[in-house]
């Protein structure tokens, strides 16, 4: 099986013009990405992309884990200051899923961290940037421009 994934990896190829030549799908038992196909699957390909249950079942679509999600071509084909505002809200988002926790059973007191309470003032932006409405559209200069403006808004 391994041996036939890398060999599909293979045929799809690197295209001359930098394209996409393929959408591979692995399906894991328990959202186990550590699971050996998964796994596999990631070492072979330029990128993945992570789906989470449960931000779908949190109504949040397209259901991507920013997180979990990983373009080795990235620093290809964005610009320093599409990679700093990627970097930033990264950030961001990590350090909100550090204290959640403690946000969610009300243990964090506001004032305590000032790079925690600026992460709970900038996830509402950052989520509802990563919300897309069905049959809603915006341009890549568009979304790069609204990850920018709010990447610009973390000072760390």
């Amino acid at each position: 099986m391994f041996q036939l994934l890398a060999n599909t990896v293979e045929q799809l190829g690197n295209g001359a013009t930098g394209s996409i030549t393929g959408f591979l799908t692995v399906l894991v038992e328990g959202d186990d990405l550590a699971e050996p196909v998964a796994d596999s699957a990631r070492s072979l390909l330029d990128g993945h992309i992570v789906l989470d249950r449960k931000l779908a079942e949190a109504g949040q679509f397209p259901a991507i884990s920013i997180s979990q999600s990983v373009s080795r071509a990235f620093l290809s084909v964005t610009n320093p200051a599409h990679q700093t505002a990627a970097r930033k809200l990264r950030a961001v988002m990590a350090m909100h899923a550090e204290v959640q926790d403690l946000i969610r059973i009300g243990a964090y007191q506001k004032g305590t961290s000032p790079q925690i309470d600026k992460v709970i003032e900038l996830m509402p932006a950052i989520m509802s940037f990563l919300r897309q409405i069905t049959g809603e559209q915006f341009s890549f200069a568009e979304t790069r421009a609204a990850m920018e403006q709010i990447a610009s808004r973390w000072p760390y």
